[in-house]
């Protein structure tokens, strides 16, 4: 899967929290929402059209509107980019991943316990 800009990235938790939704339901979410000015609905349909050419969209016509849906749900985008982070920053290691946000006092003694229970589940789960 291609990286995402910053600006395709958050299109895309637009539509995820909205589903199936037109570059105008984009636009007032934003709006609305996120209290931001309302973009240009050209900009949104560009972002839209490159997410659909890097196949993380699709689109059903209704004439000349078109309704946009992921292809992939959040959780696996974020399983796929959190793997592809720890990749290129921790050699593909998740120890050193938790190891660095220990020492950055990123994570404190009860998030610590919290990712070991995690963890004890999931192996638990693939036993």
């Amino acid at each position: 899967m291609k990286r995402l800009t910053k600006a395709e990235e958050e299109v895309m938790q637009i539509i995820w929290k909205l589903g199936r939704c037109t570059v105008s339901d984009i636009r007032q979410y934003m709006a609305d929402e996120l209290q931001q000015p309302k973009p240009p609905h050209s900009t949104v349909s560009t972002v839209v059209r490159t997410l659909e050419d890097k196949g993380i969209l699709d689109h059903k016509a209704y004439g000349r509107t078109y309704e946009y849906f992921p292809t992939i749900t959040k959780q696996d985008y974020s399983s796929l980019t959190l793997k592809k982070f720890v990749s290129d920053y921790f050699d593909g290691s998740m120890q050193r991943l938790v190891s660095f946000m220990v020492k950055e006092q990123n994570l404190s003694l009860n998030d610590l316990s919290d990712l070991l229970d995690k963890l004890d589940e999931v192996d638990e789960e693939e036993l």
